[in-house]
C-alpha cells in the first residue's frame, strides 16, 4: 500500500504519541492493575495508528481521458444534484454535483476534466458538517475553474468538514492539467462540489457511490 506524501508528518507524529501513551500506561498503571491492560491498550493504539496510515493510502488507478465526460474528483457518495447560481466567478447557473467523503474513503482528489487552470482561490471559513447546505459557501474551501480546449468551464471546490482542518491543492492559475491527474488532498471527512454547464447530462443520482478518477458523473453537451 502506497502512502500519500501529505500523510508522512501526521503518521509520524501519531506513531510517536501512541508510543508515549503506551509507555505511560506501562509505567504508571500496570503496577496497579492487571497485565492485560497493557496488551489491550497496545492493541487499541496499534489499531488507531493503522487507521491513520490507511487514511492516507494512495491507490493505483488507471488514468482515463474522455473530453466529453466529467469524472468524480474523489471517492464518496453523491449528496447533491441541482442547478444553482454560481456567484463567485462564472456568474451563471450551473449544474452542481456534490460528493461527501467519509473518514473511511480515500481522500486524494483528482481533476475532473482536462484543460488550463483559469481561476483558483483559497477561502478561509467555518467547519460545518460537510453535508450541510451552507458548507459550500461558508466552510474553509478552495475553488478551481478549469477551462477546456473547447472553451467550456468546469468549477470544483474542495470543502473542509467538521473534522477536516486542512485542504491541500496543487492547482496554479495558468498551468495545464490532465484529466484525472491528482489535484490535492483533504485531511479527514469532507466534501467536493463539481459545477458543470447547466445543459450537461447528469450521469449519477443522489445516494450513488462514486470512485475518484474512475466514475463519470456528467457528460458535457457538444
Amino acid at each position: 500500500m502506497r502512502i500519500n506524501k501529505e500523510g508522512y508528518k501526521i503518521i509520524g507524529i501519531t506513531g510517536a504519541v501512541c508510543l508515549l501513551i503506551w509507555w505511560l500506561i506501562y509505567h504508571l498503571l500496570v503496577s496497579h492493575s492487571s497485565i492485560s491492560l497493557m496488551w489491550v491498550s497496545a492493541l487499541l493504539l496499534v489499531l488507531f495508528w493503522f487507521f491513520i496510515v490507511a487514511f492516507f493510502r494512495e491507490p493505483r488507478r488507471v488514468r482515463i481521458h474522455d473530453a466529453d465526460l466529467v469524472f468524480s474528483p474523489c471517492d464518496g457518495r453523491v449528496v447533491v444534484t441541482e442547478v444553482v447560481p454560481e456567484k463567485e466567478y462564472l456568474e451563471e447557473e450551473m449544474l452542481q454535483i456534490s460528493i461527501f467523503m467519509s473518514v473511511t474513503n480515500v481522500h486524494m482528489n483528482w481533476v475532473p476534466v482536462g484543460g488550463v487552470v483559469e481561476y483558483f482561490k483559497y477561502h478561509p471559513g467555518r467547519f460545518l458538517v460537510a453535508w450541510h447546505p451552507k458548507s459550500s459557501t461558508e466552510n474553509e474551501r478552495t475553488t478551481t475553474v478549469v477551462k477546456l480546449p473547447t472553451g467550456r468551464r468546469v468549477l470544483f471546490r474542495q470543502i473542509a468538514g467538521l473534522i477536516a482542518r486542512r485542504i491541500v491543492s496543487y492547482m496554479k492559475v495558468g498551468e495545464p492539467v490532465e484529466q484525472n491527474s491528482v489535484c490535492g488532498f483533504i485531511k479527514f471527512g469532507s466534501r467536493v462540489d463539481v459545477l458543470v454547464p447547466k445543459g450537461s447530462e447528469l450521469l449519477v443520482e443522489i445516494g450513488d457511490p462514486v470512485v475518484g478518477s474512475q466514475t463519470p458523473i456528467a457528460r458535457l453537451r457538444k
